[in-house]
């Protein structure tokens, strides 16, 4: 079975606008399909989905605890949700406020960049993210390629480099639940200390992201194995910004078996 949960449009760090994506996915041949923005559901409404298509209501939540770089992924969530929106709001002027002292730096360092040419590298609203900060450097001549960009201004010992100040995971879990959502961990191989899963679970964590393009064989089993202690759902996704840099494109193959406990909870009746 064809599914990805986790992809990205121009409403965040992705290239291609929420239509364009959605097309892809139809090529693709994925059954099921989430967009999940970081810190924006602005994707929805923007897009009309091929006949018979399931689509899930997606968000990915930038969030920051013990050092560690958490993303938390919500799906099947009401829109309009003050409780939600308020968090998506804080996160999104932490991304802000952390985008023009990226800028700050930059010009101090010597990069001719402004804050209006990072926001030209966006679609109007978006969510600002380092990934934008790199395509204006690319833009303005100082590098050739994004990798480069980050390489070389973007990480930490880097002028560019910013730490993050997100809202908690803890945070992120209950503000999705309050929308009437489900909360999984994206990719977990990613995280510096895997202690912090058992700390979610007790936060009230739902799902975890097993199936990722960077989870060999062994991660694969060693996530089932989590999910199954936790009961946790499984979930698979792509994590889609730009074919220059996704070669595998959009969609993951995974048995639907795997996948079943999920699609479940996402699809159940009100």
């Amino acid at each position: 079975m064809i599914v990805d949960f986790h992809a990205h449009t121009r409403e965040s760090d992705g290239s291609l606008e929420p239509q364009a994506l959605v097309d892809m996915m139809t090529e693709r041949g994925v059954e099921v399909f989430a967009i999940t923005d970081h810190d924006s559901l602005g994707a929805f409404g923007r897009f009309e989905p091929p006949a018979g298509a399931r689509v899930v209501t997606g968000v990915e939540i930038n969030t920051t605890w013990r050092e560690n770089e958490v993303h938390v992924l919500g799906y099947r969530l009401r829109l309009n949700d003050e409780v939600f929106d308020a968090l998506i709001a804080d996160n999104r002027n932490s991304r802000l406020e952390r985008t023009k002292k990226m800028v700050h730096n930059l010009r101090a360092a010597g990069y001719g960049i402004t804050l209006e040419d990072v926001e030209r590298e966006a679609d109007e609203g978006a969510a600002l993210g380092r990934p934008h900060v790199g395509k204006a450097l690319i833009r303005g001549g100082h590098f050739e390629d994004i990798n480069a960009a980050f390489r070389g201004a973007l990480v930490r010992g880097k002028p560019g480099y910013m730490p993050q100040t997100y809202i908690t995971p803890a945070a992120a879990i209950k503000a999705i639940h309050h929308a009437g959502g489900v909360a999984v961990l994206a990719h977990p191989g990613r995280l510096k200390d895997e202690a912090i899963i058992d700390e979610l679970v007790g936060e009230g964590l739902d799902g975890l992201e097993v199936f990722y393009p960077r989870h060999d064989a062994e991660d694969v089993e060693r996530y089932r194995a989590v999910a199954a202690k936790h009961g946790l759902v499984m979930t698979a996704g792509s994590d889609f910004h730009d074919i220059r840099y996704n070669a595998g494109g959009v969609g993951m193959d995974v048995a639907q078996a795997d996948i079943a406990p999920f699609l479940e909870r996402v699809f159940a009746p009100d």
